[in-house]
């Protein structure tokens, strides 16, 4: 899949927001690992982190681990409101299974509510509460008791809370791969309210809109809304180590775990070893003193700036959104006469291949990494890492502004995608 595109380059070097092929050419990741590189790749001080406890015991059960300890507190510290109790995992995934399960030890309910259009892993619980069926449909059944509600919609929501207790009611601050949707306002304050009201668990999926991202540590501050559950992964293990948490209310905690019965519930092997809590107190303290959050709200404004521009010039492009250095690129669909002539192959590609097209163009003739957001790859995403320079942002500008002068149209667009697909035939 990636050949088609010509994007299966072997990357033998990364530092900051560049990465070096085989070949030695260097290019600009604009992708940032969807959204796990806020603090770039191979930060030195998260690599001379690692070398500090390399002696240490990784792997420990027997004992609190000190290091993990630590990160602990520093989480206490820097999440909103009273939350407090972190258990650490090693990946979003699992940080989204175990904030289900939480909530399901802690009410003593089943019912899970969840937003159409959402992404929270693909383990099998989060797969549940993923709202694309294209993910669903081949592992059904899935876990049961688990509803969608429109995202956004308040009205659908108390709607179903009212209809049975729910243990829980998760979503993301900014929907990422549903195409990086912004919720209206008021949004998340009135399901704080509303789960408030019905005595539901809220969980908020900070796993890529966390740590700095949109502007702010946790996009949910946007609101001033504290969660009931917290799930966060993805840069909290500075781009180098794989680690995913989930935190919660001491109250919380102790209704579901509190107990010598109920303590090793939910337990995992890795979660909060040596190596990956080092490397998340490494990567907390370069997000707080190098002020990411900061600078992401000010380059994100930047940037959003220059792709209005952009689209007030080319109409291939329909929207362009986003929070902090959250973006995407939204492309118009073809009109339904060329769908109609095309016997449907025009909508399709649309729907399915116009952002990994763009993409493919950034990638092969500019030497910029980008991707389509998984549940709309009608978007591509633009999620560097938060201390990019605006010169950095300009090279893109750039590079955009060339693609979309030179393919105004959906079919030439297709016909550039195209003619990298031959070549890449050609060349294996």
């Amino acid at each position: 899949m990636l050949g088609l595109l010509d994007f299966d380059k072997q990357f033998v070097k990364a530092e900051g927001v560049y990465v070096w092929d085989s070949k030695g050419d260097r290019y600009l990741d604009f992708l940032g690992a969807y959204g796990a590189l806020n603090t770039g790749h191979n930060h030195p001080r998260i690599l001379e982190a690692l070398d500090r406890v390399k002696e240490m015991p990784n792997l420990l059960q027997a004992s609190l681990g000190t290091v993990v300890s630590a990160l602990a507190k520093n989480m206490a510290l820097i999440t909103p409101g009273n939350l407090q109790r972190s258990f650490f995992c090693n990946s979003g995934a699992e940080a989204v299974e175990g904030a289900l399960k939480l909530a399901r030890a802690a009410t003593g309910r089943q019912k899970l509510i969840y937003c159409a259009n959402s992404f929270h892993g693909k383990t099998f619980g989060a797969l549940s509460v993923t709202g694309r069926g294209k993910y669903q449909n081949v592992f059904q059944p899935l876990l049961p008791g688990c509803v969608s509600v429109p995202y956004g919609d308040l009205d659908m929501l108390e709607n179903e809370l009212s209809k049975e207790k729910a243990a829980a009611f998760i979503l993301e601050p900014v929907q990422g791969e549903g195409g990086i949707i912004i919720p209206p306002p008021g949004y998340l304050t009135g399901v704080r309210e509303l789960c408030s009201k019905y005595e539901t668990m809220l969980i908020i999926d900070e796993i890529q809109t966390g740590f700095g991202r949109t502007g702010r540590m946790f996009a949910c501050q946007h609101d001033d809304v504290v969660p009931d559950i917290m799930c966060l992964a993805k840069s909290l293990g500075g781009g180098i180590m794989p680690i995913g948490a989930y935190i919660t209310t001491d109250e919380i905690w102790k209704k579901a775990y509190g107990s010598m019965e109920k303590a090793l519930l939910h337990t995992t092997t890795f979660g909060g070893n040596t190596w990956a809590a080092a490397a998340g107190i490494a990567a907390l303290e370069i997000i707080l003193e190098e002020k990411l959050a900061d600078k992401a709200r000010e380059s994100g404004e930047y940037l959003l700036l220059g792709l209005n521009k952009l689209k007030e010039k080319y109409p291939l492009l329909k929207d362009v959104r986003g929070l902090g250095l959250m973006v995407g690129i939204e492309f118009n669909q073809p009109g339904a006469l060329a769908d109609k002539v095309t016997f449907g192959l025009a909508g399709k590609l649309s729907d399915e291949y116009l952002g990994s097209l763009v993409a493919g163009e950034l990638m092969n003739k500019h030497r910029i990494i980008t991707a389509y957001t998984l549940n709309n790859p009608n978007v591509i995403r633009l999620e560097p890492p938060l201390n990019v320079s605006r010169a950095q942002i300009d090279i893109v500008l750039q590079a955009l502004d060339d693609i979309f002068a030179a393919h105004k149209g959906f079919f030439s667009a297709v016909a550039a995608g195209a003619k990298t697909m031959i070549k890449s035939f050609i060349k294996k």
